[in-house]
């Protein structure tokens, strides 16, 4: 195995894209009617007008931003899909000015796709309740230190200076404010219209790899069920869902998997729960015949990872084991078709 602590984002020469561009996929027009014109003021020290929000809406869109390089070394682009309350952000750059894993996987070769899915970020968002059935939700930075298992829910502070972090945490903790503004608001009902956005995403841009995060590792994992022939290999990090066992049709046709876990899971219920309905898939998965490996950091000796390792200290160490996984299902090429 290649050295897992090499950087991989070690300053060399300067990328070389061909082309930034961006699109939207997914989403329906919705119609209103019956609701009354409002009164409202949209420019510093301008005059209220009428706004009459009856009409047509698009509604459930996805953003893309394709990062295309001049000659890419891969055979396939990779997709990283954010999780919960997340937006695509997360890939960009760390909490403390750190490359990202965009940056690293382009150095790597790839063409990368980051997108911001339904209701997030530059995706947009609907009204409620006339399109989505309920307000959102805005998670704290109560909720965020225990579930991202940076510290013990008791180690949060509203003073930075006396929070608790695990011994050995590497997610960079001075940094955990700036990473909480980064947030957005996110609804729980809204999983069939995401699941369309990232299938007409794969449609679009595929054969391609799947790289997901959390609640889009989850989702990567389900989109690759239903689309497999679009999806090269998958690599689920710290996935909070998986499809059902028996929901495994066709596995000869399913492309490898990766599973990715970091550290302090035995500590936290609910990611026990998480992590054991996506090892039942994962061993349904290899019964059935798929490649289907797991990268437990720590057992590994990538210890002290936070549910972001995209964003943690060792980041890059995490990376380069990723990329040893990737050498395999999409190996260096001279070069690569466009896409």
């Amino acid at each position: 195995m290649k050295d897992v602590n090499t950087r991989v984002d070690a300053p060399c020469a300067p990328m070389c894209l061909r082309e930034i561009r961006s699109f939207f996929v997914g989403g329906s027009v919705r119609t209103l009617t019956g609701l009354p014109v409002e009164q409202r003021r949209f420019s510093q020290n301008g005059p209220s007008r009428g706004v009459d929000p009856n009409g047509d809406h698009v509604s459930g869109q996805m953003y893309v931003q394709a990062y295309l390089q001049a000659q890419p070394t891969r055979p396939f682009p990779l997709l990283l899909w954010h999780g919960g309350g997340m937006t695509g952000a997360n890939w960009e750059t760390t909490p403390d000015g750190r490359a990202g894993w965009l940056t690293i996987f382009l150095r790597a070769g790839f063409d990368v796709y980051v997108s911001d899915a339904v209701e997030r970020g530059r995706a947009g968002w609907s009204r409620w309740p006339e399109i989505y059935a309920d307000a959102p939700l805005h998670r704290t930075l109560d909720e965020g230190w225990d579930m991202f298992r940076i510290g013990p829910r008791a180690g949060y502070s509203t003073q930075a200076a006396d929070r608790c972090a695990y011994a050995g945490q590497q997610f960079p903790v001075n940094a955990f404010d700036t990473f909480a503004a980064q947030w957005v608001p996110r609804w729980t009902d809204h999983e069939a219209q995401t699941l369309a956005a990232y299938d007409s995403l794969l449609q679009q841009v595929g054969p391609c790899i799947v790289l997901g995060h959390s609640q889009g590792g989850g989702f990567s994992l389900e989109a690759t069920r239903r689309r497999p022939n679009s999806v090269a290999g998958v690599i689920a990090v710290e996935p909070s869902g998986a499809p059902g066992a028996a929901d495994i049709h066709g596995a000869a046709a399913l492309p490898a998997h990766l599973l990715v876990w970091g550290d302090h899971i035995a500590e936290h219920p609910v990611w026990q729960r998480y992590r054991s309905n996506v090892d039942a898939y994962a061993r349904a998965l290899k019964a059935a015949g798929v490649q289907t490996d797991i990268c437990d950091l720590p057992s590994e000796g990538i210890s002290g990872n936070s549910h972001f390792p995209m964003m943690d200290l060792n980041s890059d160490a995490v990376a380069a084991r990723i990329l040893h996984w990737l050498d395999s299902i999409a190996p260096t090429v001279p070069t690569a078709p466009a896409h």
